[in-house]
């Protein structure tokens, strides 16, 4: 898509370098193959930039962060203060380079013994005969995991998951077994402090927090079809600005502060919805080319009737030399 796009841009380019000279006559054309420049732009920054992240609420619930589609993370998290948790965020590309993991927060080290882009976990009690693993603390004493390879379809995700040795100054704390696949964080206590360690879904946090506050879900009359999702929820700033309530539903998005959400998923009778969070910094791009290439259409034809009628003989008046009667 990039080469097909980016051979299309040059191409435009150099035939208005090339070929188009700039004057009236050419104003519609010059107008459209810009709006097509600048669609080709669009595309191009929005498929560098944008980023697609699911909010998932249950009625009653509050949160400040979407979750990412496809991004993971490793996280560890200071719970020793009363007010506030410390959380440090490790990108799982520097998870997946099996390096040493160092960071001024945290008061150990961390080395990646083993990562597995996609994995399969089960208890030992389902998996008797799996070997032994690699895991000498937490939740990863129980689990048997089993490597597999990657996949790219649509509807599967990968599970990653890996075993990562942390040592402080008084030794080692263990081998610790972190995947997404696992539900909750694992606790341990080091140097009088209690932690939190777990590989995750990347975390977009929002200056603002969203609540759920009721799910709707309308069906057809004698049948099960649906005919609405709506979620209501009331958005609270942390300024202090805004604080009111916005209905979602289909075809109906709510946008804010740079991020549009859309009712992406819902089941009525658990009182849950998932909203999927997408922040495009291009999306007004589409609508301005599409305006500009339509206009230019507009103009081009417009010169080339103008120019017609000129040329048309007026009723009543005998045929010129060269006129086709």
């Amino acid at each position: 898509g990039y080469l097909v796009g980016g051979l299309l841009l040059l191409n435009l380019l150099a035939a208005h370098i090339h070929r188009f000279r700039l004057s009236w006559k050419n104003a519609g054309l010059l107008l459209t193959h810009a709006g097509l420049i600048l669609l080709l732009v669009g595309e191009l920054v929005t498929g560098l930039w944008q980023r697609e992240s699911l909010l998932q609420l249950r009625e009653g619930e509050t949160r400040r962060y979407s979750e990412d589609f496809h991004r993971n993370e490793l996280v560890f998290i200071n719970t020793s203060s009363p007010q506030r948790d410390m959380v440090v965020s490790v990108p799982e590309t520097l998870v997946a380079g099996h390096g040493t993991i160092e960071h001024p927060l945290l008061p150990f080290k961390v080395r990646v013994a083993d990562y597995m882009r996609n994995a399969a976990l089960q208890t030992r009690e389902q998996s008797p005969h799996a070997p032994a693993t690699a895991a000498t603390a937490g939740v990863g004493l129980r689990i048997a995991v089993q490597r597999l390879q990657p996949t790219y379809k649509s509807d599967e995700r990968n599970v990653p998951a890996a075993f990562i040795e942390l040592s402080g100054a008084t030794g080692p704390l263990g081998t610790w077994l972190v995947s997404t696949g696992l539900e909750q964080p694992q606790q341990f206590t080091y140097d009088g402090q209690t932690w939190k360690v777990a590989l995750r879904s990347k975390r977009y946090y929002a200056p603002y927090s969203i609540t759920l506050l009721k799910v709707t879900h309308d069906v057809y009359p004698g049948s099960e079809i649906p005919k609405n999702f709506a979620s209501r929820v009331r958005i609270r700033s942390d300024d202090g600005h805004d604080d009111r309530e916005v209905v979602i539903f289909m075809n109906n998005p709510l946008r804010y502060q740079g991020q549009t959400y859309y009712q992406h998923q819902m089941n009525k009778a658990e009182g849950f919805t998932g909203l999927q969070v997408v922040r495009n910094p291009s999306w007004v791009l589409p609508y301005v080319s599409s305006t500009m290439m339509g206009l230019g259409l507009a103009v081009q034809f417009g010169f080339h009737l103008l120019g017609f009628v000129r040329r048309r003989p007026a009723a009543g008046a005998p045929p010129t030399v060269g006129d086709r009667t």
